[in-house]
């Protein structure tokens, strides 16, 4: 599943570095599937849509940082737990209900998202 970053966040930013995949982006920025990644021009996502990977994308929040579920792998294949969480002072990186995918999905999004 992915994480997700509740009302709680306190907009201080330690977790967007963490990121491997770049998945993490301050409220109101828009995002690319390009971002921290080896996506480039047209791409097919995993579930048939084709988009530009350098189009920007609608932010998922105006208010505080946010995690692009289709970019988080909960950082399988990086590290032994999602950096987010471990390094968030307020503990507002949780998963997403909204989104519970097996670890095999999380690894094979790692795998489309940096084309290994």
């Amino acid at each position: 599943m992915a994480i997700i970053i509740t009302d709680e966040c306190i907009n201080c930013g330690a977790c967007e570095p963490e990121c491997p995949n770049t998945a993490i982006y301050e409220g109101a920025d828009d995002w690319r599937y390009k971002d921290g990644t080896k996506l480039t021009g047209k791409i097919i996502l995993p579930d048939g849509t084709e988009v530009d990977s350098d189009d920007a994308q609608t932010p998922i929040s105006d208010e505080v940082y946010y995690i692009v579920p289709g970019k988080c792998t909960e950082c399988k294949g990086f590290h032994d737990e999602p950096q987010c969480a471990a390094v968030c002072p307020v503990d507002c990186c949780i998963p997403d209900d909204d989104h519970v995918e097996t670890e095999d999905t999380l690894l094979s999004r790692k795998a489309f998202l940096h084309n290994e």
